[in-house]
């Protein structure tokens, strides 16, 4: 077998020199322009691809990451609307007229405002001093209404005389608590008979001495938005009465 191969190679055609010059060149000629625009054309059709998978990724993330710092925030605001309200404080005002301290909580309000002292800060928490809290509904930017907190520092009933027939004005250390509301209304139950143990009814105003059962703080958003949480209505039972006044 290895004469027969040998015999072969001996007689098989062998290229010629100008044969061999052309294999030669064919082996080492480069990329034609073709060639090249076509590997540039599918770089940059991947390169694009790439680049908008990224920035849909990217926008996607940002959205989950706002809904899910707005989801916190109305967390937030609902359990300082509970806190605040929950630490109510039974306090004697000093108001202008008044012969002697009115035995009052000084909570008082309507369907659109509220006002207390309160054990709970917005900027300490239950920490510092107690502060006289105000909630008030204001009409919002564009559409709705916003419900607003603004809070000053009681250092007893001398500070609660310039709130007693005014409101607390907002200003720049105010908190929007909710905006763009369809509506936003406070209501304050009436205290229980304990000798009837009857059911009291959620009253619009509230301008009695004594404390409420509860109060209850009802939102709407005016445009609910998909995947987030919307306000919710709150009710914060007053855990003190009358004769815990301070």
């Amino acid at each position: 077998s290895s004469d027969l191969e040998l015999l072969a190679g001996r007689f098989s055609p062998q290229p010629s020199a100008a044969g061999r010059s052309h294999l030669l060149m064919r082996s080492q000629r480069g990329v034609t322009l073709l060639e090249l625009l076509i590997a540039i054309s599918l770089v940059a059709i991947l390169s694009t691809g790439m680049l908008f998978a990224m920035r849909t990724s990217a926008l996607t993330h940002e959205k989950i990451g706002r809904r899910l710092d707005e989801n916190r925030r109305s967390v937030g605001v609902e359990r300082i609307i509970a806190s605040q309200l929950g630490g109510v404080m039974g306090v004697m005002s000093v108001c202008p007229g008044q012969s002697a301290p009115m035995a009052s909580s000084f909570l008082a309000g309507n369907a659109s405002l509220v006002r207390f002292v309160s054990s709970y800060s917005l900027s300490e928490g239950a920490r510092g001093y107690p502060r006289i809290v105000e909630y008030r509904v204001l009409p919002a930017e564009g559409i709705g209404v916003r419900l607003i907190a603004s809070e000053r520092v009681y250092s007893g009933p001398a500070s609660l005389e310039p709130y007693c027939a005014g409101a607390i004005p907002p200003d720049a250390r105010s908190l929007i608590l909710a905006d763009h509301l369809a509506y936003c209304r406070i209501s304050f139950h009436e205290p229980y008979n304990i000798n009837t143990f009857a059911e009291t009814p959620w009253l619009p105003l509230w301008d009695r001495p004594l404390l409420p059962a509860a109060v209850r703080i009802e939102m709407r958003p005016s445009s609910p938005a998909a995947g987030e949480l919307p306000p919710v209505d709150i009710t914060a039972p007053i855990r003190v009465d009358r004769k815990r006044h301070v």
